[in-house]
This record gives structure tokens, C-alpha cells and sequence, in this order.
């Protein structure tokens, strides 16, 4: 082949076949977001990650030997920032823009691809990803929970043995049954009731 016919050729490759390094892992990366999202656990597959990030499936294979090692790096990666906790002026305030935010992000892709391995996987595959999602969304969740709590019971807003762990643990738990149990897709209606008819009597100061 001449030069000419080689120039030729090149141009007519793909640039995604030519892609190396942190360019194609996060092409994976997004591939395999993309099928958990859409398809979930039991669909996805490495080939269609392959196709989806438009390379060949050696290429996925030499990064990660299993559909179990793609996932995990997929979740940690798709993960949103969590940010800090909203300090919007009152508690019920601060709860309803943390209960909309964490709507957001379990109805956003990582959020999708994050449930479907959740809902999807047995015991033991679950117990691959739990660190992923105890350090990448329990854990920062509780946290801003706990934060916005905390400051309220500095306010006078909150009782003061209220920052505990049941407590905490309430918004999470009603969000996720809601969703996996009912179906609920959390509209902004669903958790103002939440915060109002759930949250602030819960949280309420003893009169009296």
C-alpha cells in the first residue's frame, strides 16, 4: 500500500478505535453506565459494553476480567459528587432540598445503573458492590442527614435527642421501599408530605 492509500485508510478508521488510556476506560465506563441504566444487571453484557463504547471486546476484557470488577468501577466513577448539605434557613427546609436532591440522583443515570444492581443481584454479587454503595451514597447521605439535623437542634428546631441513628435513617429507608416496594417515582408533592407529615412531627420539640 502506498503512502496515499495508507493516509487513506487511516482517515477512514474510527477515531474511536484509536482511542488509548483514560480516554477509552472512560468510554467503558460510560458503556457500562448506559447498559445498567437501560437494560440493567441481568442484560448487560460485556459485548454490549464493547459496542456501546464503540471498541472491541479484548479491549474491555484486558481491563476487567469479569462483569462483576466493570460494574464496581463503573458505580464508583458514575457516582454524583454529594456536595454539601443544604443550608436553605430552617429544617424542614433543609430536608425537603436534601429529599429532592437525592430524587434527582436516584432517577439519574448512575442512580438507574446503581438501582439495577440493587434490585438485581443476588446475595453474593450484592455483597461485591456493598462498599461501593455504603462509601459512595449510604455514608454521605447519613451524613448530611445527620448535619442538617444537627443544625436544627442548634436552632431550637429539632429535640435533642433527635440526631440519632433510627432517625437518620428514615428518609433513606421510605425513599428506597417507596421506590423498589410501590414503584414511586418521588414527585416534589411526595416528599414535601414526607418531610411534613413524617419528618417535622418526628422531629418537633416536646411542648409542655
Amino acid at each position: 500500500m502506498d503512502t496515499s492509500s495508507r493516509a487513506d485508510a487511516q482517515a477512514r478508521t474510527p477515531a474511536a478505535s484509536r482511542r488509548r488510556g483514560a480516554v477509552l476506560e472512560r468510554a467503558i465506563l460510560d458503556a457500562a453506565l448506559d447498559q445498567l441504566s437501560t437494560v440493567g444487571w441481568s442484560g448487560l453484557t460485556m459485548e454490549g459494553v464493547a459496542a456501546g463504547a464503540q471498541t472491541g471486546k479484548a479491549a474491555v476484557y484486558r481491563r476487567w476480567p469479569s462483569k462483576e470488577d466493570l460494574v464496581a468501577d463503573a458505580l464508583r466513577a458514575g457516582l454524583p459528587p454529594t456536595g454539601p448539605a443544604p443550608d436553605v434557613g430552617t429544617v424542614r427546609d433543609d430536608l425537603l432540598a436534601l429529599c429532592i436532591r437525592t430524587r434527582d440522583a436516584m432517577f439519574s443515570r448512575s442512580g438507574l445503573a446503581l438501582r439495577s444492581v440493587i434490585h438485581e443481584c443476588d446475595t453474593t454479587q450484592a455483597d461485591r458492590f456493598h462498599a461501593v454503595i455504603f462509601e459512595g451514597v449510604v455514608e454521605p447521605t447519613l451524613a448530611m442527614l445527620r448535619e442538617v439535623i444537627e443544625r436544627g437542634v442548634e436552632r431550637g428546631e429539632v429535640r435533642r435527642d433527635a440526631a440519632n441513628d433510627y432517625v437518620c435513617d428514615a428518609i433513606p429507608a421510605m425513599m428506597m421501599y417507596r421506590s423498589k416496594m410501590c414503584g414511586s417515582e418521588w414527585t416534589d408533592k411526595d416528599l414535601t408530605d414526607m418531610v411534613d407529615q413524617l419528618m417535622v412531627p418526628l422531629l418537633r420539640p416536646e411542648t409542655g
